[in-house]
């Protein structure tokens, strides 16, 4: 499998188009074993068949109007049902037929079929042989496709990447469906097998907690405050560059400089008192009584707005 990831600069010094040489580069193991290959109109070219003819590979695909070098007498503008025409260059047939609508093909695979117009007796259009095996072989892709699309898990996104893991994670519930598929037995629909697929992983998973959610904007007093952090904290004590008013002695109106800040609050607090420590244990540091964490009165400081208070002094 190969990504495209926008215009190549080897592939460009090459004068190779991206489709062209994504055909190239993924054909390199079967070249000179004389497969066929079998495509729709978005890869299909002249120079492409041409490339593919020297490694021994044939081709039979559908082609667009206006690719270069197509003849330009192919198709007049009135066509009745089942006519068909065919033009021929070496090895390489170029073929247009009309039914419901216009199917041009281009083939180097099987041989050129004959000119005319081939009609049932109740005037339904006669498929050439060369479209019947196009549509027996492109139609497994088809079907995948449409299978693949109809139960899909892939959800809107701008990330290319959570777009190509979807897609491949279809395809592999896709791919070991049609393994369950043929091992026999009772045939289950591919919705059904979703589901089936679905339970199986959710009992397998184990019971799912329900986690209720407070309801309503946050309150002021979150569980984010630095400086009452369990987890992994790093408080010490570390030596200030300047004096600074020790935060817990100016709450309650007392002026003191000290040269000690918390290395992770940026708080400067007094470490022979018990400032450093009420800072760090105590919702309101300067309320005597001590009130606890969980109290529904307590308005907490976060950090940063601790330190738009050191500004003040």
């Amino acid at each position: 499998m190969t990504v495209y990831l926008g215009r190549d600069s080897q592939r460009t010094a090459q004068h190779l188009t991206a489709t062209h040489a994504t055909v190239l580069e993924l054909t390199k193991k079967i070249q000179g074993c004389g497969h066929k290959l079998y495509m729709d109109n978005y890869f299909s070219s002249l120079d492409l068949f041409d490339d593919l003819a020297t490694k021994q590979i044939y081709c039979c695909v559908t082609v667009r109007p206006n690719r270069k070098g197509m003849p330009q007498d192919l198709g007049p503008k009135r066509m009745t049902r089942g006519h068909l025409q065919v033009r021929t260059r070496g090895d390489l047939t170029a073929l247009l037929w009309r039914d419901k609508c216009d199917v041009r093909i281009l083939m180097n695979s099987h041989d050129p079929p004959a000119e005319g117009n081939f009609c049932n007796n109740n005037g339904k259009a006669i498929k050439p042989q060369i479209v019947v095996d196009y549509n027996r072989h492109m139609g497994y892709v088809d079907k995948g496709d449409r299978m693949a699309n109809s139960c899909s898990i892939n959800c809107r996104t701008w990330k290319w990447t959570k777009k190509l893991f979807f897609h491949l994670f279809d395809l592999a519930i896709l791919n070991s469906y049609i393994l369950f598929s043929s091992l026999g037995g009772k045939k289950i629909s591919h919705s059904d097998f979703w589901n089936t697929l679905l339970r199986n992983l959710l009992a397998h998973a184990g019971h799912e907690w329900n986690v209720q959610r407070p309801i309503g904007r946050p309150p002021a007093a979150a569980t984010q405050v630095v400086r009452f952090e369990e987890h992994g904290r790093k408080h010490w004590p570390i030596p200030s560059a300047t004096r600074r008013r020790c935060h817990v002695c100016a709450e309650k109106g007392v002026t003191r400089n000290v040269s000690v800040i918390c290395e992770r609050c940026d708080v400067a607090l007094c470490c022979d008192r018990r400032c450093f420590v009420e800072y760090h244990n105590k919702a309101d540091p300067w309320n005597i009584s001590g009130c606890s964490i969980g109290s529904p009165y307590l308005k907490l400081a976060s950090a940063g707005n601790v330190r738009k208070r050191n500004l003040k002094f």
